[in-house]
C-alpha cells in the first residue's frame, strides 16, 4: 500500500454526473434523449448553492476532495474516514479549524470499500470480500499501517456486494449481504449479520432484507433501525424502498417473497406471506434508493429534530421520471413513523441531476455532513437560527 496522498484546500472541482451510463441506457431500452437530460457538470460549490433547506439552515462544501465519497465515519480525535466504490480509495478528513480541510488517502486499491467504521482508535474497512483493520489510524494518517484482515470469509458476489458496516451498542460489528440479484432465493444471502470485532461469533442478525445500505440505532431504545432498496422491475411506483425497525434478533422482512407491507413477489410469493414478515416502520417511495440513516443526536437544530430519522435517498436510475435525490426527515411518536417530509432538496433539477446525496454524520458540534458520490464532495449542514 503507498504511502498516503495529502492534499489542503484543494479547489472545487467539475464532476461528471450521469445516470446511467449510455451502454447501459441502451440495455435497459431507454431513450438516449432521456440520458441526455439527466448530465450535468457539478461543481460542489455550485451545487451547495442551488440546495434547498428549511429557513435558518445554511450548507457548505466540507470538502471537494473526495472522488466518489460514500458512507462515513468518524474517529474519536474528529477524523472524518470515507468510503467509495468505483475508486477503491479510503479516505480521511480532518478540519482545519480555518473553514478548509486536509484529506488524506488512508488505503487505495482496494475492492469496493464502500463500509467504514471506527472502534478503539482502529478503521474497519468493508470490502467486497472481506473486512480490513488499520490500528491507531488518526496517528498515522500520512503513514498508515498495513492493515490486518478481520476476516476474508464474505460472498464475492458484485451484485448488491458493497457494505455498509457500524458497530452496534453492543459492540459487535454488524455486516449486511445483500442478495446477489435484482430477486432471487439465495442461501446466506439477504441478511444482516453481526460478528466480534475480531471477525469471531458470526452470527445472522435479520433475513428477509435485499439491500441496506444505511443502518443505525435509536439513542434511546437502542434498537436497530435500517433502510433497505426494493427490487426492480414492478412498474414507476411499486415496490416501495423501506425504512424498517428491528428491535430484537431473529426476524424476517420479507425478501424474497414479499415487498413493502403486503406486495408479494410474482415469481417469489409462494415461499411465505406477507403477513409472516415484519413491515416496514415506513414504506418510502419506490425506486428512491434509500441509503444513508441516522438519528440526529445533536443539540444545534430545533427542538423538533431531537431523536428523530433522516434518511439520504441516493436517487432513481430505473424510474420514467427521476425521484428521490434529497435528504429526508421522519418524524418519530414511539415508534410509529407519523411524517415523512423533505428536509434537504435541490440535487434533482428539471433536466440535470446535480448529485446524489449518499451518507449522513452527526458531528460533534451538532452539524451535519453529508456524503455525495456523484460530485465526489461532503457537505456541511448548520443550524444558524432566524428566519
Amino acid at each position: 500500500m503507498p504511502p498516503a496522498a495529502m492534499a489542503g484546500g484543494v479547489p472545487a472541482r467539475m464532476s461528471l454526473v450521469r445516470i446511467p451510463s449510455p451502454r447501459l441506457a441502451r440495455w435497459l431500452g431507454l431513450p438516449l434523449s432521456l440520458l441526455a437530460c439527466m448530465t450535468v457538470l457539478a461543481d460542489a460549490a455550485d451545487v451547495a448553492r442551488q440546495l434547498e433547506l428549511p429557513p435558518g439552515f445554511e450548507v457548505s462544501v466540507y470538502t471537494d476532495a473526495v472522488g466518489g465519497a460514500r458512507s462515513l465515519a468518524l474517529g474519536p480525535g474528529g477524523t472524518v474516514f470515507v468510503g467509495t466504490r468505483g475508486p477503491g480509495l479510503v479516505y480521511a478528513v480532518r478540519a482545519r479549524g480555518d473553514g478548509r480541510t486536509d484529506v488524506y488517502r488512508v488505503a487505495t486499491g482496494l475492492n469496493s470499500p464502500n463500509g467504514v467504521a471506527v472502534r478503539d482508535g482502529a478503521l474497519y474497512v468493508a470490502e467486497i470480500h472481506r473486512i480490513l483493520r488499520f490500528d491507531r489510524i488518526e496517528q498515522q494518517l500520512e503513514r498508515p499501517p498495513q492493515p490486518a484482515i478481520v476476516t476474508d470469509k464474505l460472498p464475492r458476489d458484485r451484485h448488491h456486494g458493497w457494505r455498509y458496516i457500524a458497530f452496534g451498542p453492543d459492540g459487535k460489528l454488524y455486516v449486511p449481504i445483500g442478495a446477489p440479484c435484482n430477486v432471487c432465493d439465495q442461501k446466506d444471502h439477504a441478511v444482516i449479520t453481526r460478528m466480534n470485532a475480531d471477525g469471531s461469533g458470526r452470527e445472522v442478525f435479520a433475513r428477509g432484507v435485499r439491500n441496506t445500505v444505511g443502518f443505525t440505532w435509536h439513542p434511546q431504545t437502542r434498537e436497530l433501525w435500517f433502510t433497505d432498496n426494493g427490487r426492480d422491475w414492478l412498474g414507476d411506483d411499486r415496490p416501495p424502498d423501506e425504512l424498517n425497525r428491528a428491535p430484537r434478533a431473529g426476524m424476517h422482512f420479507g425478501f424474497p417473497f414479499c415487498h413493502g407491507p403486503d406486495l408479494p413477489d410474482p415469481e417469489f410469493g409462494s415461499l411465505g406471506k406477507c403477513s409472516s414478515s415484519t413491515p416496514p416502520a415506513r414504506a418510502l417511495g419506490a425506486h428512491v434508493a434509500a441509503l444513508g440513516v441516522k438519528f440526529y443526536t445533536g443539540t444545534q437544530f430545533p427542538a423538533e429534530y431531537r431523536n428523530q430519522v433522516l434518511v439520504a435517498e441516493h436517487g432513481s436510475w430505473n424510474r420514467s421520471e427521476r425521484t428521490g435525490y434529497r435528504l429526508m426527515r421522519a418524524t418519530l411518536r414511539g415508534n410509529d413513523v407519523v411524517a415523512y417530509e423533505p428536509f434537504v432538496t435541490g440535487w434533482n433539477r428539471p433536466g440535470a441531476v446535480l448529485g446524489r446525496p449518499v451518507d449522513i454524520l452527526v458531528m460533534p458540534d451538532g452539524a451535519l455532513l453529508v456524503s455525495d458520490d456523484a460530485v465526489g464532495a461532503i457537505y456541511r449542514i448548520a443550524y444558524r437560527g432566524g428566519s
